[in-house]
């Protein structure tokens, strides 16, 4: 099999199976432009990255050569290797971050095509306790940054109190998808505010100009546990410059109430007191 040459040095595709990890070849991928987008290694493979040197076995490249993501383990899933059996195979990996050195498991790192680091994202169950700007942060999935190094959005890993211009709220959104790091539940504008949070545990009321307040609460739907049982879903509050926006469900419509004249304001919501299996989830 002939090497790809890349600014990254000679990549050599994979180009054989076996018979639990890699069970399918896959292809070297190009952009219309003919430039390599993407490249399955044979073997895992040391890559010198901004972030530092990253074993990989899966590579994807912007359209002008840089790294867009790496993958350091690229096994496929299957009733003969598990998720357990590919994390066995994770050695944690130490990167100069804008937040700092971290040494952690990695499934890919993510970059802008200028080469800055876009996104870490975590093995399931790992986590990182991240410098944000509302403080130490506990992060499970990942954390995502801003072209200038700002952090962008992260996943706490439990409930958190973190400020915010309607008071404390406790973020966490137990239904995140670990997909990868770019996107999470907990993000910030370049001025270090929060613009978005997902919550189970608050509550948050508008007091409209002329006194009238609305009350808006996470929601409960049916466990998956059991069908005589309920949990919450976590309520997506935005904080946008003219106005709050508030979705009590995913699939239900979003409120936008206007900042000016408005004052909002967030307390404890316990729904748990009332029904102490409210907050039980199922592992699917």
């Amino acid at each position: 099999m002939e090497p790809i040459t890349t600014q990254y040095g000679q990549l050599i595709p994979q180009h054989t199976t076996d018979d639990l990890r890699k069970r399918d070849l896959f292809p070297v991928e190009y952009h219309r432009s003919g430039v390599v987008k993407s490249v399955p290694l044979e073997a895992q493979t040391p890559i010198d990255t901004p972030a530092g040197t990253v074993p990989a076995e899966l590579v994807s490249f912007h359209e002008n050569g840089n790294i867009n993501r790496i993958f350091p383990l690229n096994g496929k899933l299957c009733g003969y290797w598990s998720q357990e059996d590919e994390a066995a195979l994770a050695a944690p990996v130490t990167l100069n971050t804008p937040v700092g050195i971290v040494t952690a498991r990695i499934l890919s790192l993510g970059f802008f095509d200028n080469r800055s680091l876009r996104s870490i994202t975590l093995w399931p169950e790992d986590t990182l306790t991240i410098a944000s700007p509302v403080g130490m942060v506990e992060t499970r999935i990942g954390v995502s940054f801003a072209p200038d190094g700002s952090i962008r959005s992260l996943e706490p890993a439990r409930p958190t109190p973190i400020k915010t211009l309607a008071g404390e709220i406790m973020a966490y959104d137990p239904d995140a998808v670990g997909v990868n790091g770019d996107v999470n539940s907990l993000v910030f504008d370049h001025g270090g505010n929060v613009v978005r949070v997902a919550t189970t545990l608050t509550r948050l009321t508008a007091i409209s100009p002329d006194g009238r307040t609305t009350a808006f609460a996470p929601e409960q739907r049916e466990s998956l546990c059991s069908e005589s049982e309920q949990e919450v879903v976590p309520m997506v509050i935005g904080f946008g410059k003219d106005a709050v926006t508030v979705q009590t469900d995913p699939d239900g419509p979003v409120t936008r109430i206007p900042r000016e004249g408005h004052v909002f304001f967030a307390e404890p919501f316990l729904p748990q007191l009332s029904n102490p299996f409210a907050g039980l989830r199922c592992s699917v």
